[in-house]
């Protein structure tokens, strides 16, 4: 059976956006044919792609899918809408072009929940002069060699998995293999190119740091952007919902992966896994302290929100790169280095609201999850955020 003739016109309305912009489409697994007929197709005008997403949201109610599958489609016209708007040089509010995104409403953090997550600092690496200095002292004695990271990264990916298909089994001949590049905004990226594979690449223009190399792998792999794909891939994509060949940036999609992908680590190994990581450390000969980097972790998931209240400065209220980047250094605690680093990823046009899928996507789905009765329901909702075609309002209706 063909897919749904509405669901085809949605795929071939975000592969037209790949047109525009190069990388738009982050994955697409559907039908060969449909791609080449976008590819060869003339170049899209952003305001007729914009008109035909608000065209499909009104055949919706009367297309005869499942409730669950319109809400999904439902809330991607509308960011696809928006996405087209603003290549068509739409002056759009950087608050409501989120919430049209990602289905998420967006505001300033709390500066009194960073400066905790200083005082908590403090007390996990004491000592004299400024905490920023301490901080750079302790990532740096925290930094990968150069020549180990490909081995370091092997043996994480490798534990991961098999934890992961203990718990979430996947396909026998599923893998990932990774490649270190450079020039990127990102510090690691998941290209899942089909047929249960996937090509990890991890920026080697960033230091990677031992403490934060399993949350990495986690993230883009194991139980991450990699099992996800898997999953959805041989449970939706194979029972008929064509909708999830297709994966775009700046939709509620990206929010529902990048909370998932970022709640991995403490899913799928759960408190203590610092020491967990320690071991895997010792069998490669090198030296790390489980228990701080923990600790260390989590007062830093408090400052989270600091990277989204420097996008809502930057777009929002207009202010300069400089001052930004003093806000991100202040309350960041990072270098000079870092928090141009971030910029860069937070001045990108096609990038500069993604952050928002870090921070509400790991607020909405961390919330959801800690509310689950006990263990083994906190492990089935993350399966169901593997396997379902879920939404962030879905989630809050739940």
């Amino acid at each position: 059976m063909g897919a749904h003739p509405l669901v085809t016109d949605y795929l071939r309305l975000g592969l037209a956006f790949d047109r525009l912009e190069e990388g738009f489409v982050d994955a697409f697994t559907g039908d060969p044919a449909l791609r080449r007929e976008v590819e060869n197709a003339p170049k899209p005008d952003p305001r007729d792609l914009a008109q035909r997403a608000a065209a499909l949201r009104k055949e919706l109610p009367e297309a005869g899918l499942s409730s669950e599958r319109t809400e999904f489609l439902d809330a991607h016209l509308v960011a696809l809408e928006c996405s087209g708007r603003k290549f068509a040089g739409d002056d759009i509010n950087f608050i409501d072009e989120v919430r049209a995104y990602f289905d998420v409403d967006i505001a300033p953090g709390d500066e009194a929940d960073y400066r905790e997550a200083h005082r908590q600092l403090e007390e996990t690496l004491p000592g004299d002069g400024e905490l920023l200095d301490r901080l750079t002292t302790h990532r740096r004695g925290d930094e990968i060699p150069p020549e180990r990271l490909r081995e370091c990264v092997a043996a994480f990916s490798g534990a991961l998995r098999e934890l992961v298909r203990e718990r979430y089994p996947l396909p026998d001949h599923e893998r990932v293999e990774y490649e270190v590049v450079g020039d990127k905004p990102w510090s690691g990226f998941n290209y899942y190119l089909g047929n249960y594979q996937s090509r990890v690449a991890i920026n080697s223009d960033l230091k990677q740091h031992m403490s934060q190399l399993p949350h990495l792998i986690a993230h883009e792999s194991y139980p991450g952007h990699h099992t996800e794909h898997c999953r959805k891939e041989a449970g939706l994509v194979a029972a008929g919902q064509d909708e999830q060949t297709l994966f775009v940036v700046n939709t509620p999609q990206c929010l529902m992966a990048e909370g998932l992908a970022d709640l991995a680590l403490k899913s799928i190994v759960g408190p203590g896994w610092g020491v967990w990581a320690q071991e895997i450390y010792a069998d490669l000969g090198l030296r790390f302290d489980g228990e701080r980097a923990e600790r260390i972790s989590a007062a830093s998931a408090n400052l989270l929100g600091v990277r989204q209240d420097a996008a809502l400065l930057l777009h929002d209220r207009r202010r300069d790169a400089d001052e930004v980047a003093l806000f991100l250094q202040r309350w960041s605690l990072t270098t000079p280095e870092r928090a141009r680093q971030s910029l860069r990823f937070l001045s990108s046009p096609l990038w500069r609201a993604y952050i928002s899928t870090y921070v509400e996507g790991y607020k909405l789905l961390g919330g959801w999850l800690n509310a689950a009765a006990d263990a083994g329901e906190r492990s089935e909702r993350f399966r169901r955020l593997l396997d379902e075609p879920l939404t962030p309002g879905a989630i809050r209706g739940m």
